[in-house]
């Protein structure tokens, strides 16, 4: 081969590499700001690996299928010319399509605005080791993507999967909230356009980038450095994704355990978590949420969880969930409030130097943590009081802090 592959994408995607080698993981999940290198670096992975493993083919997918050509397509294009293999490649349009001609290897392009087309897809040879999915996201959630891996993803034993995406500036959004979840097969990366050789951007791009920071830092930290700033709105920016080992899990002494209570259009919500006071951090790291728990189903499902002998305070305004509770054998009491409860609740909890999540054991707590924002009125600025909607895990961990607050709940 005429070229290296590390002559051709910055030092910050040698281990990607490295771990794509290894078989590290399944799922690679590339994201940054301008001019960082992930598509770059996916579009030569992708032709490598195809011409290093004869019964490998490739799909990339854009959200919708008019963009394909002029991007995803162009980028495979630029990275066959670039490890100066284009004399063993043939690329048509119509279908879209490029060949490996020793060996009839396939890569395809498909839209998912027309996802009743990727069933149908049939391979001469091999499957589908490998699939970019570029903007992630454009496209509509986490359901959305996965459906279309479960119909490529057959035949093989092993997977070679991408995700590119410039971070969306808002927290809440669905790509944000699971790249925080990172499950074992899952590596999520990040790359800025410092990390590339300066000749590769460009003065122009350079000069740009630098404007751009003297006139809206905000701005650059979003458009350059990938960073999900949030648009201002965010109640809880101390919030921090943490995997918690049970080695971690077992150091924690100083256990705090909260309900909201709910059934049919709230759901039950009980957090297990550990309270810094010296360092001002709490770590969430179990759960339990669900719609449809009546007491007598949520009751053993606590018991299961919950630090026996320890006390789990609830929302007060439903008493005779908490005797039924206390009946049962669980030290469950109506946590103390008052007017203005709820409102010194949150100031607590902004208070803290970080909350810490596990997404993995925490998948709701993280959520509704991580997407909690104020609302805007008509005139568009920003209200006061944050909504009291989707935030169950957030007050059963107001709960559970009952005896360190002071006053209020």
């Amino acid at each position: 081969m005429a070229v290296k592959l590390t002559d051709l994408i910055g030092p910050a995607f040698y281990e990607v590499w490295q771990a794509i080698k290894a078989k590290t993981y399944v799922h690679y999940w590339l994201n940054g700001g301008r001019s960082s290198g992930k598509s770059s670096f996916i579009s030569l992975a992708i032709v490598l690996l195809i011409m290093q493993d004869p019964e490998a083919n490739a799909i990339c997918f854009r959200k919708v299928g008019d963009t394909l050509r002029d991007s995803v397509y162009e980028q495979i294009i630029w990275a066959i010319s670039q490890l100066g293999v284009s004399d063993e490649f043939s690329a048509t349009v119509s279908p879209m399509q490029i060949t490996y001609k020793r060996t009839g290897q396939k890569i395809l392009f498909r839209g998912l605005d027309k996802a009743e087309k990727t069933k149908s897809i049939k391979l001469r040879r091999g499957y589908f080791k490998i699939a970019w999915f570029e903007e992630l996201a454009e496209f509509a959630g986490i359901e959305e993507v996965r459906k279309a891996t479960q119909s490529v993803m057959r035949g093989g034993k092993d997977y070679v999967y991408f995700y590119s995406y410039n971070p969306p500036i808002t927290t809440a959004n669905w790509v944000n909230v699971e790249a925080g979840r990172s499950p074992s097969n899952r590596l999520v990366h990040h790359s800025t356009y410092l990390q590339m050789p300066a000749a590769w951007i460009g003065e122009a791009q350079l000069l740009e980038a630098e404007h751009l920071k003297k006139i809206n830092p905000r701005a650059y930290q979003h458009e350059y450095l990938g960073e999900a700033t949030g648009t201002g709105g965010s109640v809880f920016p101390n919030v921090r994704a943490l995997k918690m080992t049970d080695q971690l899990i077992a150091t924690f002494s100083n256990i705090r355990q909260g309900i909201d209570w709910g059934y049919v259009a709230d759901p039950f919500a009980y957090v297990k978590l550990h309270y810094d006071k010296t360092r001002r951090s709490i770590y969430i790291f179990d759960e339990i949420y669900g719609l449809g728990l009546t007491n007598p189903k949520a009751i053993p499902l606590v018991k299961a969880k919950a630090d026996i002998g320890g006390y789990i305070y609830a929302d007060s305004a439903e008493p005779k969930s908490v005797q039924e509770f206390w009946d049962a054998g669980l030290y469950v009491a109506g946590a103390k409030k008052g007017p203005g409860s709820v409102e010194y609740g949150i100031k607590f909890l902004q208070g803290m130097d970080n909350i810490f999540i596990d997404p993995e054991r925490c998948p709701n707590a993280w959520r509704e943590f991580s997407c909690y924002e104020l609302e805007k009125d008509k005139s568009g600025e920003w209200k006061s009081r944050p909504p009291d909607k989707n935030n169950h895990t957030v007050d059963a961990t107001s709960y559970s802090l009952n005896d360190d607050k002071g006053i209020y709940v």
